[in-house]
């Protein structure tokens, strides 16, 4: 399964991971444009220099990781094309383009399941979709989570858990399900 990411999920560091994690174990094969790259580390501006280089520096390791997973889209398939938000065109494009299955996003009124429809396309949440991976492998997810979890105690000085920080990131369902057995209580 193909799925193209929207920037709003390329953008959080632990939606990201989460996903990029997830495709790293096979349950999908990940899409972008150079567009939604581009606006990923123009977003991270906000968080100051740092923030900007750091996210080019990750967009690089993303780039070398999935060499084969930007898409260009065709400039005739995005005049054609018509979302809410004009902005977004280049997103569905480049899902068409790359023969993508869904758009994985959060903004859900800018890409209408019926406008998405025609074009042979769904929209996926990455909350329902991460839960459904954990569903069918719950080891591999659940190592996926501790991983996530453990960096980003490495890189705040500690404090996290598994449930506050998933959802933190957007990701109640899978919060849920993998502090049920990560951890105690849970």
């Amino acid at each position: 399964m193909k799925l193209l990411l929207d920037t709003c999920v390329i953008y959080p560091t632990v939606m990201r991971e989460m996903l990029l994690g997830a495709a790293r174990l096979g349950h999908f094969t990940p899409l972008w444009s150079a567009r939604i790259i581009e606006e990923w580390t123009r977003a991270a501006k906000k968080l100051g220099p740092e923030g900007e280089a750091q996210a080019q520096a990750e967009a690089a390791l993303l780039r070398a990781a999935w060499p084969k997973a930007e898409v260009i889209p065709a400039s005739a398939i995005e005049a054609r094309l018509w979302l809410p938000d004009p902005a977004d065109v280049h997103v569905l494009a480049a899902a068409i383009t790359g023969y993508a299955d869904a758009i994985v996003t959060v903004n859900n009124k800018d890409f209408p399941k019926r406008s998405l429809g025609e074009e042979g396309l769904d929209r996926l949440g990455p909350d329902q979709l991460l839960y459904e991976f954990w569903l069918a492998d719950q080891a591999g997810m659940e190592t996926l989570g501790q991983s996530v979890l453990a960096e980003a105690n490495r890189l705040s000085g500690g404090g996290w858990e598994m449930r506050p920080l998933l959802k933190k990131a957007r990701l109640p369902r899978l919060a849920k399900a993998l502090s049920g057995k990560s951890e105690p209580g849970g």
